[in-house]
């Protein structure tokens, strides 16, 4: 066969130049020919073949995984505060509200409890939910921290004489502004208690009858009705109830790192006494050790 080099006046190959392919019809370099058109495994090395996606994926997670560097600040889930907090301004001014115990002015007296322990202590658990990535938390101890500072501060204010004592909200009384608070606690609760179903069956049995409670409470101030309001501040007792029983559950597996009390989450294994508290490592995040939820 005629050198090709030679009848073109080059004396050696140039860069990327191959072997001239043999066989009758075939005179040109594997070089010259596209790249699509090249046959399989001649004219180009075995080693330049793209690797299957399977591997190429596990070698780009190893080298992923090998060069991440995260710096942890571990936090006690937040929601021990925050339902210890809301527990306990629920249920005192739950009782009250089912009038099993106090008067009119009993308000003036539990104002400076409920506002600092169930509104700003609660408030900033919700805020450090943030850093639990727990988004349920965050809404429910916000909100419910939100309403116990606002209604603390409204008895403060009608403690000082800042504030109408015609316009303060009075049981069998109709105040239609001060319903509105409830309004929007009973909805937003409510879809609280639905997402809460997505995650164990102790924090959605906290606020069904959270929002049931303060639906019923809507109802007795928008019309001026005694009953409604003694149904709402029984269901307040009974969401208050399981809030201490709720906390205790995550203060104790904080404590001994296992499960003493079960949540009842939907995943069988969690709930089983005795069992070593997980950690869980979000690969599929991209945050390998960073645990989500509390």
């Amino acid at each position: 066969m005629r050198d090709r080099r030679r009848s073109t006046g080059r004396d050696s190959p140039a860069p990327g130049e191959g072997t001239p392919m043999t066989g009758p019809g075939h005179d040109v370099p594997a070089h010259d020919m596209p790249a699509h058109d090249m046959p399989a495994g001649r004219g180009a090395p075995a080693a330049s073949a793209a690797p299957r996606e399977g591997a190429m994926e596990r070698e780009q997670f190893a080298l992923w995984e090998d060069r991440t560097r995260i710096s942890l600040t571990p936090i006690a889930a937040p929601s021990i505060l925050g339902l210890f907090g809301f527990a306990a301004a629920t249920m005192m001014v739950g009782a009250w509200q089912a009038n099993w115990y106090g008067t009119a002015l009993t308000p003036l007296v539990l104002w400076p409890f409920a506002l600092t322990f169930g509104g700003i202590a609660q408030f900033l658990a919700g805020m450090w939910s943030y850093r639990a990535r727990d988004g349920l938390a965050t809404a429910m101890h916000g909100m419910w921290g939100a309403f116990w500072i606002g209604w603390g501060l409204l008895f403060l204010l009608v403690a000082v004489g800042a504030y109408p004592l015609a316009l303060a909200p009075r049981i069998g009384a109709v105040n239609q502004g001060f319903a509105f608070w409830f309004i929007a606690l009973c909805v937003i609760t409510g879809v609280g208690a639905l997402a809460a179903m997505g995650k164990n069956l102790a924090m959605s049995a906290v606020l069904w009858p959270l929002a049931a409670g303060a639906g019923f409470t809507a109802a007795g101030f928008w019309a001026g009705s005694t009953w409604p309001i003694r149904v709402g501040g029984w269901l307040f007792v009974v969401s208050a109830a399981i809030a201490v029983y709720t906390a205790a559950a995550l203060m104790l597996e904080n404590s001994y790192g296992r499960t003493i009390l079960p949540l009842f989450a939907f995943r069988g294994g969690q709930n089983v006494p005795g069992r070593r508290a997980g950690r869980q490592l979000e690969y599929r995040y991209g945050e390998p050790g960073v645990k989500i939820g509390q």
